[in-house]
């Protein structure tokens, strides 16, 4: 099954991108959903910026695969962000994925299906709440 691409003479805009480490780690503190080929992070913004659209980052790390591997599921993650995984986005709020490395393989169409499932799920939940920290869970015992 092929993934519907635009025409040549609509380009999809591409999704504002996430560029300061502070961001990523705020994302990682807040809600997060674990799917077959990439976790999602997401984190609300400040007040002042809750009408702003989403914000996506990639994290591909060295134990997913090598230099070439990780360059390629970057490209497909940002491309399958780009045909329409950011539809099911919020604005005013931080997306980080995390990749596997299942994604590397995975179809195409496959990716955009999590990638909006994953959105859905954050967004169903109510997802705004942070998670709670790992003295929390001991004190609540």
């Amino acid at each position: 099954m092929k993934a519907q691409v635009p025409a040549e003479d609509e380009k999809s805009p591409r999704p504002e991108t996430l560029r300061r480490r502070g961001d990523f780690v705020r994302a990682a503190r807040g809600a997060r959903v674990a799917l077959p080929a990439f976790t999602v992070q997401m984190a609300p913004r400040e007040l002042t910026d809750s009408h702003a659209p989403a914000r996506f980052g990639l994290t591909v790390t060295r134990k997913v695969a090598g230099a070439v591997g990780r360059n390629r599921i970057r490209r497909r993650l940002r491309e399958a962000l780009r045909l329409g995984g950011a539809l099911g986005a919020k604005p005013g709020r931080d997306y980080v994925f995390v990749a596997r490395p299942v994604s590397l393989s995975a179809p195409f169409a496959e990716l955009l299906a999590q990638m909006t499932e994953g959105l859905a799920r954050l967004n169903d939940r109510g997802a705004a709440r942070p998670r709670r920290k790992q003295e929390d869970r001991l004190t609540r015992s």
